[in-house]
């Protein structure tokens, strides 16, 4: 899969995001020169955990007839240490819906497996990056 951005062209920083079908903005802060246009870089990557907890949370209660109704999922970022190698999410998703306290101790147990907290957490992620002059 190939995940395409180019840079918005009324814009000062801000990049098209295009996967699939889907398109969104990434940009940074008025403070770091950009317009706020879009989630930043790191509100991306914060997003990515969020929203890949609530669908794996989702797909498990279809998959197991668990009724929920709706899941709030929230991250508080403290990236205090980021340059020190510590960047730490806490999540806290929120679930509505008929389900017993044993459905319930099921799906926080399947809220710890989602594929990209692991890929976060106890994956090696090797990149390259291979900068071009335009033609």
């Amino acid at each position: 899969m190939t995940i395409h951005l180019h840079s918005k062209t009324d814009a000062k920083t801000a990049q098209i995001i295009e996967s699939n079908a889907h398109q969104l903005i990434s940009d940074i802060s008025l403070a770091e020169g950009g317009e706020d246009l879009g989630p930043s870089p790191h509100d991306l990557y914060d997003a990515a955990l969020a929203s890949c907890k609530a669908l794996t949370l989702m797909w498990y209660a279809n998959k197991k007839g668990i009724n929920i109704t709706n899941i709030d999922t929230r991250i508080e970022r403290d990236d205090s240490q980021e340059r020190q190698g510590v960047y730490k999410l806490q999540t806290r998703l929120i679930l509505s819906g008929d389900f017993s306290d044993e459905e319930f101790h099921q799906l926080s147990a399947v809220a710890e497996k989602c594929p990209v907290h692991k890929l976060m957490t106890s994956v090696t992620t090797e990149i390259t990056t291979q900068v071009e002059r335009a033609s």
